[in-house]
């Protein structure tokens, strides 16, 4: 198990079958991290929500499909000091892994399926996930991803979910996606989860295109 999440040893990032590991490896093998559609030299949205959770810099935090993102750059700048990065991508892993050099040492790395990872249960205090839930178009693996959530994440806990909105792009790296309204996507959540705000980003990508993102902060609900 790992130390700092109490992840049982299993399985594959970005939730899906063998085939989407292929895919997700075969992009982050042959290109640029900072060309990709979803790059952000600083994910300055993600990190003043996660600044307004008001957790201390001490909270377990999970970043889902975090893969070569600098939300972790970030949030270690800011002195967190427990965090997860956990994606579907080894080659996007090893990626933010040399990136960060040395720092790459204090954060815990999970090659693996979000929905089969056996993260311990109750073990994090934050689940951030930008753009991993809007590529689950079926119902069964959104199902299975809440489920995982839901064991993972402390009651009381707060979970930062970014998707594309439902005027944003409908295909991402040639793989369709779902769209939501933030109705839309607390209803994927359920009851379990109160909302706290919704927002939305226009991210202009490395190419110059504007992609709408809607970002919902939500409470697990102590019941």
């Amino acid at each position: 198990m790992s130390a700092k999440s109490g992840r049982a040893t299993g399985a594959s990032p970005r939730p899906g079958s063998s085939a989407s590991t292929e895919h997700w490896e075969r992009i982050y093998s042959t290109k640029a991290a900072d060309t990709v559609s979803w790059y952000q030299p600083h994910a300055e949205q993600s990190l003043r929500l996660v600044h307004e959770t008001g957790l201390p810099r001490s909270a377990s935090i999970i970043d889902v499909g975090g893969g070569a993102s600098k939300l972790v750059d970030d949030l270690i700048a800011q002195g967190y000091s427990a965090i997860t990065v956990l994606d579907l991508s080894a080659a996007a892993l090893a990626a933010a892994k040399s990136r960060l050099g040395r720092a790459a040492q204090s954060v815990d790395w999970i090659a693996a399926d979000v929905t089969k990872a056996g993260l311990a249960p109750h073990s994090f205090d934050l689940w951030h996930d930008r753009a991993v839930f809007h590529f689950l178009t079926g119902e069964r693996e959104r199902a299975a991803y809440v489920k995982a959530l839901l064991r993972a994440v402390r009651p009381g806990g707060h979970v930062i979910v970014a998707t594309f909105a439902e005027d944003g792009p409908v295909q991402c790296s040639g793989l369709p996606v779902m769209r939501y309204s933030p109705s839309g996507l607390q209803a994927e959540f359920g009851a379990a989860f109160a909302l706290v705000k919704h927002e939305r980003e226009e991210h202009r990508t490395p190419s110059g295109a504007v992609q709408k993102f809607v970002y919902c902060h939500l409470r697990v609900l102590e019941l």
